[in-house]
C-alpha cells in the first residue's frame, strides 16, 4: 500500500506492507520504523479528542477513525497555519468562540432543564473540538474574519438553552461577519464526525435574527425584508 502525504511544499510517498488499519496507525508505523521526522497530532484513539483531524483526499477525516486506502493523499487541514506537517494551529479556530461569545452570557435563576431541553442541546453539546469544519468551510478563503460553523453552532447552543436570559445581545454580536456571511454550502455538516448540522444551526440563528428585525445585508437593496422563518421577502 502507497500513500502520499504532504510535508511544507513537499509531495512525500510513503509504501507499507500493512493492511486494515487506520490512518493513524499507519502514520504511527512510519514514524517508528520508515521515517521519524513526521510530525503528527493524536491524542485518545477513539475519534473523542478531535486532536488527530486531517485531510484525506481533499476531504476531513479523523486519523484514527479512518481505514486507510492504497492511494490515499494525506495533507494538513485548511485555514490554519501549519506548524509541521500534519500539526496545524488550532487556535485561530478556537478564537471565533471568543469572538461569537460562545457560552452561557446572562444565567436566569431559577430555572432548571427537563428531558426535553436537554435533548434540544444534546448534539451540539457532542461537539470535540477537531476543527473539521473550520477547515471545510470555503467562506475563509474571501472572509478571515468569519465566525464560521465551529463557533456560530456553538452560538445557536445557548441561544436556545432556556436558561440564558440576554438572547438578544448573543444575536445582536452574530450579524457582523457571522449568520449572513455563509454560504449555506453544507461542506461543514457534511464533514463533522458527530453529525452535527452547522448550517442546520445557522440557519435557526437567521431566523431568530429576522425575529429581532435583522435581514440580510445582501437583499437590503430589494427593500424587502424576512419572513416569521427567516426567508426573504420583497
Amino acid at each position: 500500500m502507497k500513500i502520499s502525504i504532504k510535508r511544507e511544499d513537499n509531495i512525500i510517498k510513503y509504501e507499507l506492507d500493512l493492511k486494515d488499519i487506520t490512518l493513524l496507525e499507519a502514520l504511527n508505523y512510519i514514524k517508528s520504523n520508515l521515517d521519524n521526522t513526521l510530525a503528527f497530532s493524536s491524542g485518545c484513539r477513539s475519534s473523542v479528542c478531535g486532536s488527530c483531524s486531517m485531510r484525506v483526499n481533499e476531504r476531513e477525516e479523523l486519523a484514527c477513525n479512518y481505514k486507510v486506502q492504497d492511494g490515499d493523499s494525506i495533507e494538513p487541514l485548511k485555514n490554519m497555519s501549519v506548524i509541521r506537517d500534519l500539526v496545524v494551529d488550532m487556535d485561530s479556530a478556537y478564537k471565533t468562540n471568543f469572538k461569537a461569545k460562545a457560552w452561557l452570557n446572562k444565567l436566569t435563576q431559577g430555572v432548571s432543564l427537563n428531558h426535553d431541553d436537554e435533548k434540544r442541546n444534546e448534539v451540539q453539546s457532542d461537539c470535540i473540538l477537531c476543527s473539521a469544519c473550520y477547515s471545510a468551510c470555503p467562506v475563509y478563503a474571501v472572509n478571515g474574519e468569519f465566525l464560521g460553523p465551529f463557533a456560530l453552532t456553538r452560538v445557536w447552543k445557548y441561544v436556545s438553552d432556556k436558561r440564558e436570559s440576554d438572547e438578544k445581545s448573543k444575536i445582536d454580536n452574530v450579524q457582523s461577519n457571522g449568520v449572513w456571511d455563509c454560504t449555506l454550502c453544507n461542506e461543514c455538516t457534511l464533514v463533522c464526525p458527530q453529525d452535527i448540522s452547522s448550517k442546520a444551526d445557522i440557519e435557526k440563528l437567521r431566523a431568530k435574527s429576522a425575529g429581532y428585525g435583522y435581514m440580510d445585508p445582501s437583499f437590503g437593496s430589494f427593500g424587502g425584508g424576512f419572513g416569521f422563518d427567516g426567508s426573504p421577502s420583497f
